[in-house]
């Protein structure tokens, strides 16, 4: 006879029994293998022996000790490196019942690069695969536009990929402009536009107190030798380099390199504001909404933020909070190791720094009413559809589809999806239409095919019961559209676990007029002005978007094609080192077999393959 697999408290008590006293991290799944929580500890043995009893814990950690069927541990050589750790598997794992940072995107940097002999000045994002000097974070991409544009007027850096740099004849347009000192074609000497290009690093990092006092005097020595062209020049670099900060809303006198994090917490939801200094200027601010419990207190999300905020991002020196937190020095030594240098984590009590706190916490007040104000207009739009359409319960997954092409040509289907937090992008989904056989613009077996897909994946995912089960499907079309759609769902035997809703739209395509089709019901409309209407026609707007957002940029690849993909032999990855190496197609068609030959990647004999191609043809 078999014996009960154990679960909570009594498995708990057999790993501990086996667990070092030494640091590390833990994890913590239930019985279908759904991560529950991860945890980091000085101490393993001591930690995972405090879940041996279920009294003394808030109540999520009682119910993830009652659902526990397994753990697993990680040992590490320090309670830092655990810290470490820690956050990275909850970023990743997005555990169910950690506190856990949504909507982190990598944020943008201005990079200057350095293994140019003209550097280029450009933005980035993500991963630092260009060699050069970063500065940043930007907290939005028009921040960094607007930083980009200054600086370009200021210190007249290129931004022009290599490729274009190395084939350019005469000055481009952006000479003519005076954004551009247009060292491609020699018009400024090479130490004069490394001058700059250190102006305008300085000016970056902070060090340009003399900058301003020496654009002056020159400005003014070349006024007094009647050179006024020069003087103007000058005159419009000061103005530019003014224009950074007077557009800042906040301009510390005293601090250089820091971010000021205020938490606010309104019934149990919380916000956390970011707001970013570099260089002395304010490089902008956003708004995070951790998810976490009601019960959790506000200094407990704090802590568990910044372990997760930086876990991708190199701290300033400076870091400054409305609240205190209990494991400041831990974190303090992840972050200072994180960074390669001392990190300060402080609250300030007065002065300046204690200010911009203030300002913070005052601005995560504003932004979570705005959120908890949205978040009450879209329950009472969830509630408003679940009665319109009979649902068991408020939706907390809609799914809208819709298609688009051009004549059959490029045919995609797109996949929305809304939750209780808004759309969710990250769960957005195309389809390239792969059926060869049907009509050309065959709308319903485009349909056919996307839900198909969709929902033979749904069915598998149902059995390994890890399914995340829309409770409405909305499809934009009409009764055709309906019935093609419940074909699919009987054929897979899905038809009573989806509610499917057809939006079509009314006479002359008005906004409006739109008719519902549901199955075995007649068709009807709402009233012009009912904001459950309002809303279907959001998600509907927002599938037909994404549609053909989708179309477009397959439409665009297909028709942008480089002569190297009609080479036989030539795949994504030799293109790519041709191009690395000579810049453009151009240029190789009219390499020699020797200059072919020394591209990395490339045998001789596909190098004879490339120049007698161009040289035939």
């Amino acid at each position: 006879m078999e014996s009960t697999p154990k679960i909570g408290t009594e498995l708990i008590k057999d790993h501990v029994r086996q667990l070092p006293a030494t640091p590390g991290v833990y994890r913590m799944s239930d019985a279908n293998g759904n991560l529950l929580y991860v945890g980091k500890a000085k101490s393993l043995k001591k930690r995972v022996n405090s879940y041996t009893k279920i009294v003394g814990h808030p109540r999520r950690i009682q119910r993830v000790i009652n659902a526990t069927t397994s753990m697993e541990f990680i040992l590490t050589e320090t309670e830092t490196e655990a810290l470490l750790l820690e956050s990275n598997l909850i970023k990743r794992l997005k555990p169910r019942y950690n506190i856990l940072l949504r909507d982190d995107k990598s944020f943008l940097h201005i990079l200057i690069r350095k293994n140019h002999s003209s550097p280029q000045i450009l933005k980035t994002r993500g991963r630092r695969k260009k060699a050069g000097e970063y500065f940043g974070p930007f907290a939005s991409a028009a921040a960094v536009h607007r930083t980009l544009d200054t600086m370009q007027k200021a210190f007249l850096l290129r931004n022009c990929t290599d490729a274009t740099f190395a084939n350019r004849t005469r000055p481009c347009i952006q000479f003519q402009m005076r954004r551009c000192s247009a060292p491609c074609t020699n018009e400024i000497f090479p130490e004069d536009y490394n001058l700059l290009v250190k102006q305008a690093t300085d000016f970056l990092r902070g060090n340009s107190s003399d900058l301003n006092e020496k654009l002056n005097r020159e400005m003014q020595e070349a006024a007094s030798h009647h050179d006024y062209e020069l003087a103007g020049d000058l005159r419009d670099r000061i103005r530019a380099l003014a224009s950074i900060t007077a557009n800042q809303m906040v301009n510390p006198a005293h601090i250089t390199n820091a971010d000021i994090i205020a938490i606010e917490m309104i019934s149990g939801v919380s916000c956390v504001r970011v707001f970013f200094f570099r260089g002395g200027q304010n490089w902008g601010e956003k708004a995070f909404f951790p998810r976490h419990d009601k019960d959790t207190s506000p200094e407990e999300i704090l802590e568990a933020f910044l372990g997760q905020f930086y876990e991708n991002k190199t701290p300033p020196g400076l870091i400054l909070l409305n609240k205190q937190i209990a494991g400041n020095a831990l974190l303090t030594e992840a972050l200072s190791l994180r960074a390669g240098r001392n990190v300060k984590i402080t609250v300030p009590s007065r002065g300046e720094k204690a200010k911009l706190v203030e300002n913070a916490r005052i601005n995560a007040a504003n932004a979570l009413q705005r959120h908890l104000a949205a978040t009450t207009s879209r329950k009472n739009q969830l509630t408003g559809v679940q009665k319109l359409f009979g649902l068991l319960t408020i939706p907390s997954r809609i799914e809208t589809y819709d298609n688009s092409h051009v004549s059959g040509q490029h045919a995609v289907g797109g996949m929305v999806v809304f939750g209780s937090e808004g759309f969710e992008k990250n769960k957005y989904r195309k389809f390239n239409i792969k059926n060869t056989d049907m009509n050309a613009g065959d709308d319903y077996a485009m349909m056919r095919e996307v839900l198909s897909r969709r929902f033979s994946r749904l069915a598998k995912e149902i059995e390994q019961e890890i399914a995340e089960i829309p409770d409405l499907v909305l499809i934009d079309g009409g009764a055709g559209h309906l019935s093609t759609t419940m074909q699919v769902l009987k054929e897979l035997g899905l038809e009573s676990q989806v509610k499917i809703v057809a939006i079509a739209k009314g006479r002359d395509r008005d906004a409006g007029r739109e008719q519902f089709f549901l199955p075995g019901k007649k068709p009807f409309r709402l009233a012009h002005n009912d904001y459950v209407l309002y809303f279907l026609q959001q998600l509907r707007d927002e599938a037909h978007r994404y549609a053909i957002g989708v179309h477009r940029a397959k439409r665009k690849s297909a028709t942008i094609k480089s002569p190297f993909d009609e080479i036989p032999g030539i795949g994504p990855i030799r293109k790519k080192s041709l191009l690395a190496h000579f810049g453009s197609a151009k240029q190789a068609s009219g390499a020699s077999l020797a200059d072919l030959e020394a591209v990395k990647g490339l045998s001789k004999q596909t190098a004879r393959t490339v120049y007698n191609w161009f040289h035939e043809q």
